[in-house]
């Protein structure tokens, strides 16, 4: 079992930042890849981003490549979402999870474990 817990969500002007943490109980966190998803509301969550289990892959949805960064920290159990260049179209409740496949597995939604959310707010 595996609890996922999100942090680092607010609310940001256009243009700015916000950094998104992850923080993954069990021993064996480095095995899954994991990613990000969002909900705005009256819209159907959609993936943002995932990283396999090294840190070295990650793949990213169009609408935040080249704005959006994803790592992960494994002796911390952590993973992030660095999001630079906001924009209001990014407002949404923000979900980690965790897929004992694959980095695939992850964009296509074969998803073992899910935070709890954090919402984002951008103003414009």
């Amino acid at each position: 079992q595996v609890q996922l817990v999100e942090s680092g969500g607010g609310l940001v002007q256009a243009g700015g930042s916000l950094r998104l943490s992850c923080a993954a109980s069990g021993r064996t966190f480095s095995s899954y890849a994991m990613g990000w998803f969002r909900q705005a509301p009256g819209k159907e969550r959609e993936f943002v981003a995932t990283i396999n289990w090294s840190g070295g892959s990650t793949y990213y949805a169009d609408s935040v490549k080249g704005r959006f960064t994803i790592s992960r920290d494994n002796a911390k159990n952590t993973v992030f979402l660095q999001m630079n260049s906001l924009k209001p179209e990014d407002t949404a409740i923000y979900y980690c999870a965790a897929s004992k496949k694959s980095p695939l597995a992850v964009v296509t939604g074969l998803i073992d474990y899910w935070g709890q959310g954090t919402q984002v707010t951008v103003s414009s």
